[in-house]
């Protein structure tokens, strides 16, 4: 292939003016930073996506004469991971997996080709540690499987075209912040870069039919590292949250082709690496205050599961002019709206003191059925009432202080019942219709408004 005059050139966002030097202000428009590098005419294609560009043009088929018999998902050796992937790793998809530094991502993928290495053949790409880095590591985890091919590269030409000679059944990369393409003179881990690399893996994972994994820093907003349509370009996006100081991460998928965006999964780190939490909800009421007032548990729904968690509200005297509102897990503005409510339709004052809602476990709860269980909580430190033990909530509330239906309720009392608790507060318009199973020993106290529910704790 001949070469080319002009390998890139830069591209004004807001007026699409084109130039070959790139300007901080655009000499068309005026726009300040608006000019991106963009690859136009390419000196050398990688093989793999050569051969690809020569192929006859793909004949149109009827949808019904689709067969998909031979799909095929890959277990990932972790119940909870195959969960939020919607059942496993479907072959020639691209999934990107980001997080906080030291929160797991480069363990799972090694874990994961343990797993898989004992009937696959796993390409594990590194452009941030050495081989021997990756060797060490991988001792520490108990990782041996002599199906592991471990390469260190950042060229994403020379990456592309191993994939296609080596023909590996799963790849991963660690991480596309650190691959380039040489023929940009931008640096790695800038915009372009970015899209273009995974542009590149995109079309030879799709052309090959070979799944891969790609890490993705995050930034201080904990957004994916890079241009927003890297999102757009993968089939799954997943994110692990939580502190690194502590031991519990949940996984989450945002983005996902192949599989339901409510799922989480929920790991635990160890020594060893990380391990599944097949009981989300025991381990996030574990270590539970007996006889401590400010303390509520709700249930909130991930997808298909039920979870429990507990919520802690603490209500105190101001030492400032102004009243103090702190949030942890809980919307902030959904916070003050129920403290509104509290203060106006059940003559509540909080207006004058400090108030703090704390969710334990690292667990963020976005689903108005938890706003119950926070009012209760409030309620509970405001009046020094102590919530019973065996005591759950779930509930909506509205701006008239009346306790709003919410959707699989038989799902969050049944699993109430396992865990051991005895008496439900849910809406009252949930009682209708609801069925438990025969041998649930739970009391369901349906209530209309907060004051009802405020009633049946005894306050």
């Amino acid at each position: 292939m001949a070469n080319a005059k002009i390998k890139s050139l830069y591209v004004c966002s807001e007026c699409g003016y084109e130039t070959a030097k790139w300007y901080g202000k655009c000499p068309s428009c005026g726009e300040w930073n608006t000019l991106n590098e963009e690859l136009r005419e390419t000196t050398k294609v990688s093989s793999a996506l050569q051969q690809h560009r020569q192929k006859p043009s793909a004949i149109p088929l009827a949808i019904s004469e689709i067969s998909t018999e031979d799909e095929q998902r890959y277990y990932t050796g972790f119940r909870e991971l195959d969960r939020v992937l919607g059942g496993g790793i479907v072959k020639g998809s691209l999934v990107l997996l980001g997080g906080d530094p030291g929160i797991g991502k480069s363990t799972i993928l090694l874990q994961i080709c343990q797993h898989l290495g004992k009937l696959l053949k796993i390409l594990y790409i590194s452009g941030e540690e050495s081989k021997r880095q990756i060797k060490l590591r991988a001792t520490r985890l108990g990782v041996d499987s002599s199906n592991i091919f471990v390469m260190t590269e950042t060229d994403i030409e020379v990456i592309a075209d191993r994939m296609q000679s080596e023909n590996p059944d799963l790849v991963m990369i660690d991480s596309i912040q650190t691959m380039n393409n040489h023929q940009l003179s931008s640096s790695p881990g800038s915009v372009t870069q970015v899209r273009e690399c995974t542009n590149i893996l995109m079309r030879t994972s799709k052309m090959l039919d070979i799944p891969c994994i790609v890490v993705g820093h995050v930034n201080k907003d904990g957004a994916i590292a890079g241009p927003k349509v890297l999102e757009h370009i993968v089939d799954a996006v997943l994110y692990f949250e939580g502190d690194k100081q502590m031991s519990y991460r949940i996984l989450r998928a945002v983005k996902n082709r192949y599989g339901s965006t409510n799922e989480i999964g929920v790991f635990r780190m160890c020594d060893n690496g990380l391990s599944e939490v097949e009981n989300p909800s025991l381990m996030l009421l574990s270590g539970r205050p007996k006889n401590v007032s400010g303390t509520c548990v709700a249930c909130t729904m991930e997808g298909s599961r039920p979870i429990l968690a507990e919520i802690q509200g603490l209500v105190t005297n101001s030492g400032y002019g102004n009243a103090r509102r702190m949030s942890t897990g809980f919307d902030y503005n959904r916070m003050s709206m129920l403290l509104a409510v509290l203060e106006k339709r059940c003559g509540y004052f909080f207006s004058s003191l400090d108030a703090y809602i704390n969710v334990i476990g690292g667990l963020r709860l976005d689903e108005p059925a938890t706003d119950l269980a926070v009012a209760l909580a409030l309620v509970s430190s405001l009046k020094d009432i102590v919530v019973s033990e065996d005591i759950i909530a779930f509930g909506e509330v509205g701006l008239t202080g009346e306790i709003r239906s919410v959707n699989h309720a038989a799902l969050r009392a049944t699993e109430a019942a396992r865990l051991g608790f005895r008496r439900c507060i849910l809406p009252y318009h949930n009682l209708k219709g609801l069925t438990l199973p025969p041998d649930c020993e739970l009391e369901l106290i349906g209530v209309r408004t907060i004051r009802d529910a405020v009633a049946a704790l005894g306050g």
